[in-house]
């Protein structure tokens, strides 16, 4: 049997809203899909979990990767959309 649902209602102000519509529209969602989504996601021990991990690996081991196979590519929103 699933367990029963329950609802949260938050009010956001007009800038807001438009930047999560934006935000939900990149990820292929409607709103109240999208902040399902980040709720969830927020609520994931586990996941909080491989992100703190992630980040202490990097902090750690970070340089050592960058001296051994070089640092990585900047995005293209770096480079301005030109090739390096």
């Amino acid at each position: 049997m699933t367990p029963p649902k329950k609802q949260i209602n938050v009010r956001v102000d007009s800038e807001v809203y438009d930047a999560i519509e934006e935000r939900a529209a990149a990820a292929g969602l409607d709103v109240p899909d999208y902040a399902r989504q980040v709720l969830a996601d927020e609520g994931n021990d586990l996941r909080h979990r491989f992100l703190n991990a992630a980040a202490h690996f990097t902090g750690e081991w970070g340089s050592h990767f960058a001296e051994r196979f070089g640092h990585p590519a900047p995005a293209q929103d770096e480079t301005r959309g030109q090739a390096v």
